[in-house]
C-alpha cells in the first residue's frame, strides 16, 4: 500500500494550503463585498437623472425547508443571479435586499448603485449555514436602465442535499406591479 500514501499526502497538503490564512482573506473579502468576483461584469452606473425606467422585481428564495412531517429543517444555499439580457444597454441595479419569512430585512447588498454590462451577470450566495432567511425568504431587486430594454433574469437558485441524494431548483423572480380594478 505505500503507493497510496503519496497520493494521500499530496491531497492533505492541496487542502492544507487551500484552507490556510490565504484561503481565509479571500473567503473573508467575497463575504464583505459579495461582487468581488463579479468585476468584469459592471461598468460605471449612469447619472440617477439619466436612468428613465424603473422596476422591482420579487424574488423568492428558499434557504430552508421543512420535511413532509414538519419536524425536521433542511437547509440550502441559494444563489440569486441577476442576469443582464440587453446586447447593447448596461442594466442598473439600485437595490438588492434580502427578506426573511416574517418580511424583516435580513441584508442590504449592495452599498452603492451597480450597472452590469450587456450580457453580463452577478450573483449573490446565501450559504448552506446561513438559515437567516427561512422558509419563506426572498430578496427584492430595484433595476433600471437608461432607455427602453429587454427584461433581465432574476432568480434563485437552491441547491442541496439529502439522505446521500443532491439536487437543486429555480425560482423566477416576478415584478412587483400595483393591480387596480
Amino acid at each position: 500500500m505505500p503507493s497510496l500514501r503519496l497520493p494521500a499526502l499530496l491531497l492533505f497538503a492541496v487542502l492544507a494550503l487551500g484552507t490556510g490564512p490565504g484561503f481565509a482573506q479571500g473567503a473573508k473579502s467575497v463575504a464583505s463585498d459579495p461582487l468581488a468576483r463579479f468585476r468584469s461584469s459592471l461598468v460605471p452606473p449612469p447619472a440617477p437623472s439619466e436612468i428613465a425606467l424603473r422596476q422591482s422585481v420579487y424574488v423568492p428564495a428558499y434557504s430552508s425547508l421543512v420535511d413532509s412531517g414538519g419536524q425536521a429543517l433542511l437547509n440550502l444555499s441559494v444563489t440569486l443571479s441577476v442576469r443582464n439580457t440587453s446586447p447593447t444597454l448596461p442594466l442598473v441595479v439600485e437595490h438588492i435586499d434580502y427578506y426573511d419569512t416574517a418580511g424583516n430585512l435580513v441584508q442590504h447588498y449592495i452599498p452603492v448603485t451597480i450597472a452590469i454590462r450587456p450580457f453580463g451577470t452577478i450573483e449573490i450566495l446565501i450559504a448552506t449555514n446561513d438559515v437567516r432567511g427561512g422558509t419563506g425568504a426572498n430578496f427584492v431587486v430595484d433595476w433600471g436602465a437608461t432607455a427602453p430594454t429587454s427584461e433581465p433574469v432574476i432568480e434563485t437558485v437552491m441547491v442541496g442535499a439529502s439522505g446521500g441524494r443532491g439536487f437543486a431548483f429555480i425560482s423566477p423572480g416576478h415584478p412587483i406591479r400595483v393591480l387596480e380594478r
